[in-house]
This record gives structure tokens, sequence and C-alpha cells, in this order.
């Protein structure tokens, strides 16, 4: 009962935005006291199908980046992706993480010199970006997928919602 306990609050997000990444606003860091974002790539901040980030996502990243860290964490293994949407944006990378490994976010936030509460990982999917981020103390953001991860995470809160349910029926026992 225990171990499904702490699994369901590993996937239990801090913060749900029903909107894409653009919707964290300087106002949103300062509530949560936060200085660093550790951004997920697919389908959180581009589309898997896109080469790369959108007008709009490039304006919300300047005005982002003047009041807080940026460092991205994709667990993509295509460098020469990664690597081109993060130049173009100017911030640091790492690709290929492994999430929801905690090696690859702790060597993020070690680079942003920040302790870990003050740091966000923030990405669209619960069993890699949100468990990662949770299993390191950081605190989670989860926002809607863009392109194609819709599927991916309707079945993680469909599994997500039975873990609960199992939980609320073993806790009756």
């Amino acid at each position: 009962m225990s171990s499904l306990l702490n699994w369901v609050a590993l996937l239990q997000p801090d913060l749900v935005l029903a909107d894409s990444v653009s919707k964290i606003t300087p106002d949103l860091l300062a509530q949560y006291r936060l200085k660093g974002l550790i951004l997920d790539v697919d389908d959180t901040l581009v589309s898997t199908t896109a080469t790369d980030a959108s007008p709009e996502t490039i304006l919300w990243l300047t005005e982002i980046r003047q009041i807080a860290s940026i460092s991205l964490v994709s667990n993509n293994f295509k460098r020469s992706r990664i690597e081109r949407i993060a130049n173009s944006l100017d911030v640091p990378y790492i690709f290929g993480a492994g999430k929801p490994s905690r090696r690859k976010l702790r060597q993020a936030v070690t680079v942003m010199g920040l302790p870990l509460e003050e740091v966000a990982m923030v990405g669209d999917r619960l069993f890699t970006d949100v468990l990662a981020g949770n299993r390191l103390g950081l605190f989670t953001i989860l926002v809607e997928p863009l392109g194609r991860g819709t599927f991916l995470r309707g079945l993680e809160l469909f599994l997500f919602k039975i873990l609960k349910r199992l939980m609320t029926l073993f806790s009756r026992i």
C-alpha cells in the first residue's frame, strides 16, 4: 500500500496548466518563488514535427529568461535536433536524458547554481517529466502537449486515475 501511495505522489504535479508552456508568466514564477526552469523539448516547447521554436515561443522565452535561468533537458537522442532548438533560443541543453532518471536534471540544476526548491521541471508527460522532477525534489509543472503528444498524455492520465482509485480502495481496507 505504501509503495502505491509513493508512486501516486511521485506522479502528482505541483501545478497543472491547461495550456502551453507560454502560460508560465513572471507573476507565476514569483508566486512559487521559482528562479530556474528545466524545460522538456518535444511536445512541451516545440511539436515533435517542428524543426524550430515558434516566434511565440521565442518571444515568451525572451521574457522569462530575464528573471529565470533556463535549461532544456530532453529524452530525444537526436543531438542535432535538440542542439538546433537550444542554439536558436540561446539556452544550454542536455539530450538523451533518460527521464525519469534524475541524473541529467541534477546536472542542469548544478549548472544553474540554484537550490532544488527554486527550480521547476516543466513538461507534458507524467511518467517522464513529472516523475523525474518529483524524484529530484523539484517543483513540477505539467503543461498541455503540443502536436502528437496528446495520445500518450491521455494514456498516462488514464493510468494515473486507476492508480489513485486503487490507492483509495486499499486505504479503506
